[in-house]
Order: structure tokens, then sequence, then C-alpha cells
């Protein structure tokens, strides 16, 4: 198991110009600026400075979360193989392939390679570039072999620093975005600040570097911010395209670089859908953000070599059906409440009616089943029926895929980030449905008119969409806490809008009966100030202590087995065991597998089944033929999954394995009633007795105190 133990001394919609007249020209401390040219140059100088500080910010997160990746490991210190170690689970096979490029013999070798692979799936050859999102994998390989920097940068180094990079990306995007919303970079400044202080909730880049959503997040970020300033009215034609094409680029590459964009681009296209139902959003910008959204997944597509599971994806199917559905009833949007009310709930029917009777379509014609095991998971995790399923309960019983815990909150609001984030979440959501009544009502009246005029200033489609956007990917962090990092980044920028915001504090003032332009300025920017002094003097100590924190990489069992296995066998040996520990076999050792932690596909997970029948209950001769139909030569067992103790019984692996076999689990405890005692031992428990009707097909050639690695008799 890899473990980390300190350090041993010694050891080698709206643009800037539609902000109300009375506030245009005005500077943090509240002075008018009378002069034109006056107010051009602060303008430009608060632009210029807002910039630097934007790029300033973003290269210190990267230096930041590069220093505690070094802290943490130690790793320009320690062995190749220990680097590669540290790539844990799916992580180390995605890295495999950066790896296998940079050691072809040409980049032709190395695409030949990744399109006819025959080593990640034994007795199978599959296409890499269609089957896994590895195309940035790809491009930095052939990048670090044509730019002249092999003698002063090792591969990994390229990579993680790219990685690290990415980070600069993210944070600019999100200072951006709240920048744009709330018209000042003081906003921007904060909503980084609470980004690297809540560094725990809003990225694991430095202890996940591979992972696909730190590819794929800061070109979401780039996007929503892009988005936004979409939803600014009055751009011009030129700015608008340009604009557009940024959106389009940015979803491109979010889409490419990740498996599951087809999901968050699907709660974004919901949210497009909301707003635009209810008339908060230009509904021709909207329709351009579908069709963007469906010609970037589709050219992903393409380059997947026709990806099925991208074809059959529930948002293509929504995004046509939204289009569809908006031909044929096109006065959607005419009449008094109760009917537009009622052609809304008819449009909503229809819409979702269509949608899924496209992806039916769609799925019977390809035969798709890639991701059925998501659906099932999604079924039984919301309480529509229990399942045996070995898939679904594999997720289920995993706490990154359980409710998010309470003790996030905490954590947030320890850094005023929840507070803020509930203060305005309240305030914009009170006028959203304000607003949508008004729309919804199509009164032209000029007294109603008057009564919302402060209500409307605080919703402009900028806002609105960053309200709806924050709602439904709260409901999913809420709901599933790996999906936290998709909320918790913009939840640093909704707060910093909130409270670098002039309509916000406006309304609320107004309210109060203590309106003056004036003193709306002197809290705009006192309150985010004072928030910033806040978090600097609270957290700063405890940053420069984490720096100063020193660790090494620590994992002598594992790195015994991977020298062990490049020592000792074949290079075309092929190992089976658990996926995670074989996506370290493959990139260490290069030998050939039976099963790995890519998941999206039907077979693989029926294989990785069958392979798990290791820790299950079953007649050596039955493990045997199981193995040995896959090609497998050695078989690696793990104590820790054998004698597994962090699940509670019934999520241990061994449990889903005896449910899905149909029997009683090990342990007090009760059992469903048709559960049943197995006629055999469990396989990796008994094996280890070296009994004759084991050792005939087994041979034991390794063992530490983590892993048994036994060989495959070749009977005829």
């Amino acid at each position: 198991m890899t473990t980390l133990r300190q350090r041993r001394v010694g050891k080698g919609t709206e643009a800037a110009e539609d902000q109300p007249s009375e506030e245009t020209n005005v500077k943090p401390d509240g002075k008018i600026l009378s002069d034109p040219t006056g107010g051009k140059l602060w303008n430009i100088l608060s632009i210029t400075v807002g910039g630097i500080v934007a790029i300033s910010l973003g290269l210190l997160t990267s230096v930041y979360v590069a220093t505690l990746h070094e802290n943490d490991l130690w790793f320009s210190n320690i062995k190749e193989v220990e680097r590669e170690i540290s790539f844990r689970t799916e992580c180390g096979l995605y890295y495999s392939y950066y790896k296998q490029m940079i050691q072809a013999a040409s980049i032709q070798q190395g695409l030949h390679g990744l399109v006819y692979d025959n080593k990640t799936e034994s007795v199978r050859t599959i296409n890499i570039l269609e089957r896994m999102n590895v195309y940035q994998e790809v491009f930095l390989s052939i990048l670090y072999r044509i730019l002249p920097i092999q003698q002063y940068l090792e591969p990994v180094y390229f990579y993680i620093y790219t990685l690290f990079g990415l980070q600069a990306v993210y944070v600019i995007a999100l200072y951006v975005t709240s920048w744009l919303l709330s018209g000042t970079w003081l906003s921007g400044l904060l909503a980084a600040c609470w980004y690297i202080t809540n560094r725990v909730d809003t990225t694991r880049v430095e202890f996940t570097i591979p992972l696909r959503e730190n590819w794929a997040l800061p070109f979401f970020a780039v996007q929503i911010a892009a988005i936004t300033y979409l939803l600014r009215t009055h751009l011009q034609p030129v700015q608008e395209r340009l604009t557009l094409l940024a959106v389009f680029i940015a979803t491109f590459l979010f889409s490419l670089t990740w498996q599951f964009n087809q999901f968050m681009m699907l709660i974004q296209a919901l949210a497009l859908f909301i707003l635009d139902c209810l008339d908060m959003l230009p509904t021709a910008k909207v329709t351009w953000l579908y069709i963007i959204q469906i010609s970037g997944l589709l050219l992903v597509c393409v380059l997947q070599f026709f990806n099925s599971m991208i074809l059959g994806s529930l948002l293509i199917s929504f995004n046509v059906s939204v289009l569809i559905t908006r031909t044929i009833q096109k006065n959607l949007k005419k009449g008094g409440f109760l009917n537009r009310f009622g052609k809304l709930i008819l449009h909503v029917l229809l819409v979702l009616c269509l949608t899924l009777l496209i992806n039916k379509f769609i799925k019977k014609i390809l035969n798709l089943e890639s991701d059925e095991h998501i659906f099932k998971f999604l079924k039984a995790k919301f309480g529509f029926g229990a399942t045996r399923d070995f898939d679904a309960n594999l997720y289920l019983c995993e706490e990154a895929f359980g409710l998010l815990p309470l003790n996030t909150f905490s954590r947030l609001s320890s850094t005023l980030l929840f507070y803020a984030y509930g203060f305005v979440l309240f305030l914009l959501t009170v006028a959203a449905v304000i607003v949508a009544f008004r729309n919804l009502s199509g009164s032209n009246e000029v007294q109603l008119k008057e009564k919302l005029e402060e209500y409307t200033v605080t919703l402009k489609p900028d806002a609105a969409y960053s309200l709806v956007h924050t709602v439904l990917f709260g409901c999913l962090a809420l709901s599933t806490m790996r999906m936290k990092y998709l909320w918790t980044s913009h939840m640093c920028v909704f707060a910093s809008f909130g409270l670098c915001s002039t309509e916000v504090w406006k309304l609320i003032l107004k309210c109060l009966h203590l309106y003056t332009s004036q003193r709306t300025q002197v809290i705009k920017y006192s309150v985010p100030i004072i928030t910033l002094l806040y978090i600097s003097f609270k957290f700063w100590p405890g940053i420069m202590d984490e720096l100063s924190e020193l660790r090494e990489f620590y994992d002598p069992d594992t790195v015994e087995l991977m020298n062990w296995i490049k020592s000792n066998t074949p290079n075309t040996a092929v190992f089976a065991g658990s996926m995670q520990l074989l996506a370290g076999v493959k990139l260490c050792t290069g030998r050939t597998l039976t099963n790995h932690p890519h998941y999206e596909d039907k077979n693989l997970r029926e294989r990785t089944k069958q392979i798990y029948q290791i820790y299950a209950k079953r007649s050596p001769s039955d493990v045997y033929g199981i193995l040995r139909s896959f090609g497998t030569d050695y078989v690696i067992l793990e104590d820790s999954i054998c004698y597994e103790r962090r699940h509670s019984r019934g999520c241990r692996l061994r449990d889903l394995l005896d449910v899905a076999n149909g029997h009683i689990m090990d342990g007090l405890g009760e059992n469903e009633p048709d559960l049943k005692p197995s006629l055999y031992p469990r396989f990796c428990e008994e094996i280890k007795k070296n009994l004759p009707s084991y050792t005939m097909h087994f041979t034991r050639v390794f063992q530490n105190k983590t892993f048994h690695v036994y060989k495959l008799a070749k009977h005829k």
C-alpha cells in the first residue's frame, strides 16, 4: 500500500457600457470622474492591473500545487519506478500511453501501437484512441519529441508541469468570469483567493495529476468565461463571432479530454433550456450554444473513430429534441400567464419524450451498452429499487460516489466562502423567481415594471446563467462527492461576484431605504477587501506551514513487486489482478493486462467481474479456467482486498462478489433470504494453504507482506 512518511534528513449579458451611467466612471474610492478622457485612462489602468493580477495569481497557483506535489513525494529524489507508482489507479494507465509514445521508435509507430493495441486487454486488439480520451497524452508526447528540451527536462516533468500549468489557466478563467459578472477585478482576486484557500475542496491535481478531470476542467472554466461574455448585450457582430469561436474551441477541448464530458454538458444544456423557457436568455444565443455543444461532441466522435458512446449520449438527443420542438411550438413565448405556462409544460414534456425516443432509437441502432452501468448506478443510488448488479454496487460502495460529506461545508465556511455563497444565492434566487413570474405573465404595466426595476438590474442574462449553473451543479455535487470540484470552483466565482456586484448591494440598500450611489460603491469595495484581509491573516500562516512540511514517497512492497516482474517474467507475460494494481503493472513493466480501470466498456466490465472471482468463493478449477480463458500467465493476489476492512460488511469487494454469485456473505449480519452457502472456500485465502487441488494449477513465485504472485500451469 502506498503511504507518505516524514522525510529523513541525510537522504540523497452585459458589456461594461451597460452599467448604469451614474456608475460608469467611478473609482474604488467612490469619487466620480467627470472627465471622459480620465475615465478611459482609469479603465485602461484598471484592466492592465487586473490582467497582471490574474496572470500572477494563475502562475502562483501552479507553483503552489507543484511545490505541494514535490514536498509530499520528494518527486525529484525518488526512482523512476516510484514516480510511476505514484500515478495511482487509472492515472497510471493514462500516463502509460504517454510513456509508450515517448519510447516508440517513431511517432507513426507510436500511433500505430495505440490504434492496434493488444497489451491493454489480453487476447483482444483494441483502439486506444477510440476507447479512451488520451489525445492529450499523444499531443504532449509529440510535442516533447519535436521540441529541443530532451537534454534539459525529463518526460515525466514535461507531463506534470503541463498539468500544473493548466491550473494557471483554470484560475485565470475563474478570475475573468467573476470579473465579467461583477465589473471589477477585485471580484476575480477574491475568487482566486477562495479557490486557493479551499484547495482541498476545489482541486485534487497535486495527487491525481493525470486524471481526466484535471485536463478538462480548465477548458470548462474557459468555456464558462466565454459564455458569460457572450451573454452580454450590445456586443458587436465581430465580438459575438469571436466569442462563439472561443466557446466552440473550449467546448471541443473539454469534450476531447474527459469521457464524462457529455454528462457535464447535459447539465449545462438543462441550465440553458430552463433560462430560455423562462425568457431570461436571448433565444438566438442559446440556439448557438446548443449547436456548439453538438458540433464539438461530434468532432470528438470523429477523432475517436466514431465512438458509439458519444453518438448515443443524452446530450445530443436532448439538444436535437429542443431544436426540433422549438420549430413545432413557434408561439411559445406569447400570451398571458396561464396560456404561456400551459405551453411551457407541454414544451417540457415534448422535449423529454422526444429525447428518450431519439436516444433509445440511436442506442438500438448502434447496439450501444457502454454506459448502461451508469444508469444502473443512478437508478440504485436514487432509490428506484435495490440491485445485485456487481458494477452498480462497485460504484455505490465507493465513498467518492456517495453523498457530499457535511464536513465539506464546515471547511468552506471557515474561509467565509459558504456564508457568502448562501447570501448571494438567496438574493439572486428570489430575484430570479420574481423575474421569471414577470416574464411568464407578459405584463407591460408601467406600475409593475417600476416595482420590479430594482430586481431586474441584479439579474442580467450572464448572472441568470451563473445562478442556474451553480444550482444544478450544486445538486450534482450534493448527490455525488466526486463531482464537487465542478461546483466548488464555480462557488468561488459566484460568491465573489455577489459581494462585488453593484446590483446586489443596490437591491439590498433600496430594500432598506438606504440607497445612495456613493454608499453602494463603498460597500461594494469594502466588503471584499475586508474578506480578503480576513482570509490572508487566517490562512497565510497555514499555507506557509504546509509548504514547509516535507514528506517522501514510501511503498516498498509495490516497488519490490514491480522490480520482480520486470526481472523475472517475459515481456509477453499476461497478468491478472485488481484493476488499480494492473494499471501500475502496465506503466512500470509494460506487461499485458487482462483488465484495467477504464470501465466504459461492457465487455471489459464483464471480464473484470470474471477476473475478480479470485476473491470469491469458487473452486480452483473454475478460477483457473476463467483466468486461462483470458490468456493469463500470472495472477496477483492482494491481502488488502482479500482481508479488506476499509469498507463495512456488504461493501467489501468479496461481499459484492458473494452477493452477485448468490452466496452468503462472511461475518455476522443479515443476508438476503435466497442467498445460499458456497460449496467452496474463498479462493484468495485457500490458495495460500498449498493444497494439491490448488498447486496443480497455481505455483507461488513471489510474495511479500502485501502481494502474492502465482504462475498458472499450462495444461494441455
